[in-house]
Protein backbone atom coordinates (compact mmCIF):
# COMPACT_ATOMS: atom_id res chain seq x y z
CA UNK A 1 0.00 0.00 0.00
CA UNK A 2 1.26 3.33 -1.17
CA UNK A 3 1.10 5.97 1.92
CA UNK A 4 1.00 9.38 1.65
CA UNK A 5 3.08 11.86 4.14
CA UNK A 6 3.38 13.51 7.30
CA UNK A 7 4.11 17.46 5.58
CA UNK A 8 4.86 20.08 8.47
CA UNK A 9 3.21 23.20 6.79
CA UNK A 10 1.30 23.92 3.72
CA UNK A 11 4.23 25.71 1.63
CA UNK A 12 5.98 21.79 1.87
CA UNK A 13 2.87 20.27 0.43
CA UNK A 14 2.35 22.59 -2.40
CA UNK A 15 6.28 21.82 -3.57
CA UNK A 16 5.27 18.32 -2.51
CA UNK A 17 2.29 18.47 -4.87
CA UNK A 18 3.73 20.07 -7.91
CA UNK A 19 5.65 16.93 -8.74
CA UNK A 20 2.46 14.40 -9.50
CA UNK A 21 4.87 11.29 -9.63
CA UNK A 22 5.23 12.11 -5.74
CA UNK A 23 1.65 11.44 -5.51
CA UNK A 24 0.03 9.63 -8.32
CA UNK A 25 1.29 6.19 -6.71
CA UNK A 26 -0.79 6.69 -3.55
CA UNK A 27 -3.83 8.41 -5.93
CA UNK A 28 -4.16 5.07 -7.89
CA UNK A 29 -3.85 2.63 -4.92
CA UNK A 30 -6.37 4.30 -3.18
CA UNK A 31 -8.56 4.10 -6.71
CA UNK A 32 -7.63 0.59 -6.90
CA UNK A 33 -8.81 0.02 -3.30
CA UNK A 34 -11.96 1.90 -3.79
CA UNK A 35 -12.91 -0.33 -6.99
CA UNK A 36 -12.53 2.78 -8.92
CA UNK A 37 -11.46 2.86 -12.62
CA UNK A 38 -8.39 4.17 -13.46
CA UNK A 39 -6.42 3.15 -16.72
CA UNK A 40 -6.38 6.64 -18.02
CA UNK A 41 -5.05 8.78 -14.96
CA UNK A 42 -4.87 12.44 -15.98
CA UNK A 43 -3.79 14.43 -12.94
CA UNK A 44 -5.19 18.25 -12.47
CA UNK A 45 -1.86 20.72 -11.69
CA UNK A 46 -4.42 23.82 -11.23
CA UNK A 47 -6.32 23.94 -7.68
CA UNK A 48 -4.97 23.69 -4.26
CA UNK A 49 -5.65 19.90 -3.35
CA UNK A 50 -4.27 16.63 -4.95
CA UNK A 51 -7.30 16.65 -7.92
CA UNK A 52 -7.19 13.13 -10.24
CA UNK A 53 -9.61 12.70 -13.00
CA UNK A 54 -9.56 8.89 -13.09
CA UNK A 55 -10.83 8.40 -16.75
CA UNK A 56 -14.02 10.16 -18.19
CA UNK A 57 -16.18 9.79 -15.76
CA UNK A 58 -14.54 9.79 -12.54
CA UNK A 59 -11.94 12.35 -10.50
CA UNK A 60 -10.61 11.77 -7.07
CA UNK A 61 -9.91 14.34 -5.02
CA UNK A 62 -7.51 13.88 -1.94
CA UNK A 63 -7.05 16.58 0.58
CA UNK A 64 -3.91 17.10 3.03
CA UNK A 65 -4.55 17.19 6.86
CA UNK A 66 -4.29 20.61 7.12
CA UNK A 67 -7.01 21.49 4.81
CA UNK A 68 -9.36 19.10 6.33
CA UNK A 69 -11.86 21.71 6.43
CA UNK A 70 -12.11 21.98 2.81
CA UNK A 71 -13.15 18.08 2.76
CA UNK A 72 -15.57 18.51 5.67
CA UNK A 73 -16.88 21.67 3.36
CA UNK A 74 -17.31 19.97 0.13
CA UNK A 75 -18.72 16.53 1.22
CA UNK A 76 -21.50 18.54 2.81
CA UNK A 77 -22.34 21.06 -0.15
CA UNK A 78 -22.52 18.10 -2.46
CA UNK A 79 -24.45 15.83 0.03
CA UNK A 80 -26.72 19.27 -0.06
CA UNK A 81 -27.16 20.54 -3.13
CA UNK A 82 -27.61 17.16 -5.02
CA UNK A 83 -30.77 17.20 -7.21
CA UNK A 84 -31.64 21.16 -5.93
CA UNK A 85 -29.96 23.20 -8.88
CA UNK A 86 -30.57 23.12 -12.74
CA UNK A 87 -27.16 22.90 -13.99
CA UNK A 88 -24.94 19.75 -13.04
CA UNK A 89 -22.49 19.67 -9.76
CA UNK A 90 -20.34 16.83 -9.03
CA UNK A 91 -21.72 13.86 -7.16
CA UNK A 92 -19.89 11.53 -4.16
CA UNK A 93 -19.49 8.04 -5.63
CA UNK A 94 -16.96 7.19 -2.51
CA UNK A 95 -15.69 8.75 0.34
CA UNK A 96 -12.72 8.08 2.87
CA UNK A 97 -9.44 8.56 4.62
CA UNK A 98 -6.02 7.26 3.58
CA UNK A 99 -2.83 8.28 6.49
CA UNK A 100 -5.23 11.33 8.10
CA UNK A 101 -5.98 12.72 4.14
CA UNK A 102 -9.29 12.61 3.54
CA UNK A 103 -10.51 11.88 0.02
CA UNK A 104 -13.74 12.06 -2.15
CA UNK A 105 -14.45 10.02 -5.82
CA UNK A 106 -17.08 12.30 -7.44
CA UNK A 107 -18.46 12.08 -10.98
CA UNK A 108 -16.58 13.93 -13.44
CA UNK A 109 -18.29 17.10 -14.85
CA UNK A 110 -17.97 17.91 -19.07
CA UNK A 111 -17.66 21.16 -20.60
CA UNK A 112 -14.99 23.86 -21.53
CA UNK A 113 -13.75 25.66 -18.35
CA UNK A 114 -15.03 29.40 -18.04
CA UNK A 115 -11.49 31.05 -17.73
CA UNK A 116 -10.72 29.09 -21.19
CA UNK A 117 -14.20 30.26 -22.86
CA UNK A 118 -15.20 33.73 -21.01
CA UNK A 119 -12.87 35.95 -23.14
CA UNK A 120 -13.81 34.67 -26.79
CA UNK A 121 -17.56 35.06 -25.86
CA UNK A 122 -20.09 37.39 -27.81
CA UNK A 123 -21.23 39.94 -25.50
CA UNK A 124 -24.45 39.06 -25.53
CA UNK A 125 -23.63 35.34 -24.52
CA UNK A 126 -21.57 36.79 -21.80
CA UNK A 127 -24.56 38.64 -20.79
CA UNK A 128 -26.85 35.39 -20.67
CA UNK A 129 -23.87 33.47 -19.06
CA UNK A 130 -24.03 36.12 -16.30
CA UNK A 131 -27.56 35.64 -15.89
CA UNK A 132 -27.57 32.64 -15.75
CA UNK A 133 -25.10 32.33 -13.25
CA UNK A 134 -27.18 34.87 -11.07
CA UNK A 135 -30.15 32.64 -10.77
CA UNK A 136 -27.34 29.26 -9.78
CA UNK A 137 -26.46 31.96 -7.66
CA UNK A 138 -30.29 31.89 -5.71
CA UNK A 139 -31.06 28.81 -6.40
CA UNK A 140 -27.31 27.52 -4.66
CA UNK A 141 -28.98 29.72 -1.62
CA UNK A 142 -32.39 28.63 -1.57
CA UNK A 143 -31.10 25.03 -1.05
CA UNK A 144 -31.45 24.48 2.71
CA UNK A 145 -28.10 24.20 4.76
CA UNK A 146 -28.06 21.06 6.69
CA UNK A 147 -24.82 19.74 7.88
CA UNK A 148 -23.16 23.47 6.53
CA UNK A 149 -25.18 24.97 9.43
CA UNK A 150 -22.10 24.26 11.55
CA UNK A 151 -19.17 25.62 9.06
CA UNK A 152 -16.56 27.53 10.49
CA UNK A 153 -16.34 30.64 10.80
CA UNK A 154 -19.39 31.99 11.22
CA UNK A 155 -20.66 35.02 9.05
CA UNK A 156 -20.68 37.52 12.43
CA UNK A 157 -17.06 35.95 13.12
CA UNK A 158 -16.18 36.40 9.47
CA UNK A 159 -16.73 39.61 9.07
CA UNK A 160 -15.25 41.02 12.32
CA UNK A 161 -11.97 39.40 11.65
CA UNK A 162 -11.70 40.81 8.61
CA UNK A 163 -12.65 44.22 9.72
CA UNK A 164 -10.09 44.01 11.82
CA UNK A 165 -7.62 43.12 9.48
CA UNK A 166 -8.84 44.96 6.38
CA UNK A 167 -6.47 47.77 6.43
CA UNK A 168 -3.34 45.76 7.30
CA UNK A 169 -4.56 43.55 3.92
CA UNK A 170 -4.71 46.18 1.83
CA UNK A 171 -1.94 48.04 2.85
CA UNK A 172 0.19 45.03 2.35
CA UNK A 173 -1.63 44.19 -1.22
CA UNK A 174 -0.68 47.73 -2.63
CA UNK A 175 -4.23 48.92 -2.59
CA UNK A 176 -3.40 53.33 -3.59
CA UNK A 177 -3.08 55.15 -1.39
CA UNK A 178 -6.10 57.53 -2.33
CA UNK A 179 -8.24 54.21 -1.55
CA UNK A 180 -6.51 53.55 1.85
CA UNK A 181 -7.14 57.48 2.82
CA UNK A 182 -10.58 56.62 3.15
CA UNK A 183 -11.00 53.35 4.38
CA UNK A 184 -11.74 53.69 7.41
CA UNK A 185 -14.58 56.47 6.98
CA UNK A 186 -15.94 54.42 4.30
CA UNK A 187 -16.00 50.94 6.20
CA UNK A 188 -17.29 52.66 9.16
CA UNK A 189 -20.49 54.14 7.36
CA UNK A 190 -20.80 51.12 5.23
CA UNK A 191 -20.50 48.25 7.70
CA UNK A 192 -24.18 48.71 9.49
CA UNK A 193 -25.56 48.48 6.01
CA UNK A 194 -24.24 44.62 6.26
CA UNK A 195 -26.58 41.92 8.28
CA UNK A 196 -24.52 40.14 10.45
CA UNK A 197 -27.64 38.07 12.06
CA UNK A 198 -30.08 37.32 9.38
CA UNK A 199 -31.09 33.71 8.29
CA UNK A 200 -27.79 32.70 6.53
CA UNK A 201 -27.32 31.06 3.39
CA UNK A 202 -24.70 28.71 1.35
CA UNK A 203 -21.64 30.77 -0.09
CA UNK A 204 -19.65 29.49 -1.79
CA UNK A 205 -17.41 32.90 -2.39
CA UNK A 206 -16.22 31.94 -5.70
CA UNK A 207 -18.18 32.00 -8.70
CA UNK A 208 -15.79 33.16 -10.95
CA UNK A 209 -14.23 31.67 -14.44
CA UNK A 210 -12.01 29.01 -13.01
CA UNK A 211 -15.25 27.14 -10.99
CA UNK A 212 -17.70 26.65 -13.97
CA UNK A 213 -17.74 25.15 -17.02
CA UNK A 214 -19.49 26.43 -20.91
CA UNK A 215 -21.21 24.05 -22.78
CA UNK A 216 -21.90 24.91 -26.09
CA UNK A 217 -26.01 24.53 -27.24
CA UNK A 218 -28.02 25.89 -29.50
CA UNK A 219 -28.14 29.18 -29.82
CA UNK A 220 -24.60 30.03 -27.96
CA UNK A 221 -22.30 29.09 -25.11
CA UNK A 222 -24.50 28.33 -22.03
CA UNK A 223 -23.37 27.71 -18.03
CA UNK A 224 -23.22 23.75 -17.60
CA UNK A 225 -21.77 23.00 -14.44
CA UNK A 226 -20.29 24.09 -11.27
CA UNK A 227 -17.39 22.48 -8.93
CA UNK A 228 -14.99 23.38 -6.06
CA UNK A 229 -16.76 23.64 -3.05
CA UNK A 230 -14.16 23.54 -0.48
CA UNK A 231 -14.23 27.32 0.43
CA UNK A 232 -17.89 27.35 0.96
CA UNK A 233 -19.33 29.15 4.16
CA UNK A 234 -22.51 30.51 5.38
CA UNK A 235 -24.12 34.05 5.51
CA UNK A 236 -25.07 37.19 3.57
CA UNK A 237 -26.12 36.49 -0.02
CA UNK A 238 -24.62 39.10 -1.55
CA UNK A 239 -21.46 38.43 -0.98
CA UNK A 240 -21.45 35.50 -3.64
CA UNK A 241 -22.22 38.61 -6.37
CA UNK A 242 -18.69 39.91 -5.75
CA UNK A 243 -16.90 37.33 -7.59
CA UNK A 244 -18.57 37.69 -10.91
CA UNK A 245 -18.43 41.39 -10.19
CA UNK A 246 -14.90 41.27 -9.83
CA UNK A 247 -13.81 39.02 -12.54
CA UNK A 248 -16.39 39.34 -14.78
CA UNK A 249 -19.33 42.31 -15.33
CA UNK A 250 -16.29 44.71 -16.23
CA UNK A 251 -18.34 47.46 -14.33
CA UNK A 252 -20.56 47.07 -17.76
CA UNK A 253 -24.10 48.19 -16.99
CA UNK A 254 -25.80 45.53 -19.28
CA UNK A 255 -23.53 42.74 -17.49
CA UNK A 256 -24.14 43.73 -14.13
CA UNK A 257 -28.11 43.85 -14.85
CA UNK A 258 -27.87 40.40 -16.65
CA UNK A 259 -26.34 39.60 -13.16
CA UNK A 260 -28.59 40.92 -10.89
CA UNK A 261 -31.57 40.14 -12.67
CA UNK A 262 -30.73 36.32 -12.70
CA UNK A 263 -30.04 36.88 -9.02
CA UNK A 264 -33.67 38.43 -8.21
CA UNK A 265 -32.66 42.43 -7.55
CA UNK A 266 -33.88 44.34 -10.44
CA UNK A 267 -32.16 47.58 -11.88
CA UNK A 268 -34.12 50.05 -8.90
CA UNK A 269 -32.49 47.68 -6.26
CA UNK A 270 -29.36 48.63 -7.81
CA UNK A 271 -28.97 52.16 -5.11
CA UNK A 272 -26.32 53.64 -3.01
CA UNK A 273 -26.92 51.32 0.24
CA UNK A 274 -26.20 48.21 -1.87
CA UNK A 275 -23.11 49.56 -3.57
CA UNK A 276 -21.63 50.59 -0.63
CA UNK A 277 -22.78 47.38 1.00
CA UNK A 278 -21.14 45.38 -1.72
CA UNK A 279 -17.95 47.68 -2.00
CA UNK A 280 -17.33 46.91 2.06
CA UNK A 281 -17.92 42.98 1.42
CA UNK A 282 -15.37 43.30 -1.53
CA UNK A 283 -13.12 45.00 0.81
CA UNK A 284 -13.76 42.15 3.35
CA UNK A 285 -14.27 39.42 1.20
CA UNK A 286 -11.50 36.67 2.06
CA UNK A 287 -9.68 36.52 -1.35
CA UNK A 288 -9.85 40.16 -1.37
CA UNK A 289 -7.25 41.71 -3.67
CA UNK A 290 -8.60 44.74 -5.87
CA UNK A 291 -5.23 45.21 -7.56
CA UNK A 292 -4.99 41.96 -9.04
CA UNK A 293 -8.80 41.09 -9.38
CA UNK A 294 -11.21 44.04 -10.67
CA UNK A 295 -11.31 43.29 -14.39
CA UNK A 296 -11.81 47.22 -15.42
CA UNK A 297 -9.03 48.64 -17.63
CA UNK A 298 -7.74 51.63 -15.55
CA UNK A 299 -10.04 51.37 -12.93
CA UNK A 300 -7.66 53.51 -10.55
CA UNK A 301 -7.37 56.49 -12.81
CA UNK A 302 -10.99 56.65 -13.01
CA UNK A 303 -11.84 56.34 -9.50
CA UNK A 304 -10.47 59.24 -7.22
CA UNK A 305 -12.11 57.01 -3.73
CA UNK A 306 -14.18 54.15 -2.40
CA UNK A 307 -17.44 55.52 -3.47
CA UNK A 308 -16.61 56.11 -7.41
CA UNK A 309 -14.66 52.81 -7.35
CA UNK A 310 -18.44 51.99 -6.31
CA UNK A 311 -20.35 53.52 -9.00
CA UNK A 312 -17.17 52.46 -11.50
CA UNK A 313 -18.11 48.62 -10.80
CA UNK A 314 -21.85 48.41 -10.41
CA UNK A 315 -23.56 51.24 -12.41
CA UNK A 316 -26.98 51.83 -12.97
Amino acid sequence: MHSLPTLPDFAAFQAWRADPSQWLPAALDIARSEGLPHADPKPFLNGTNLVLALDERLVLKIFPPMLRAQFVSERASLSQLRGRLSIAVPEIVRQGERDQWPYLAITRLHGVLGAQAWPGLPEDQKERVLRRIGETIAEVQRAPLGELSTIEPRWDQLMRRQIDGCRARHTRLGLPRKFLAGLDDFLAAAIPLIPMDAPPVILTGEYIPENFLLGQETGGWQLSGLFDFGDVLTGWGEYDLLGPSAFMTAGMPRRVRSLFEGYGYAAADIGPDLKRRLMALMLLHRQSDPIRHICIEGWQEKADDLFELAELLWPV
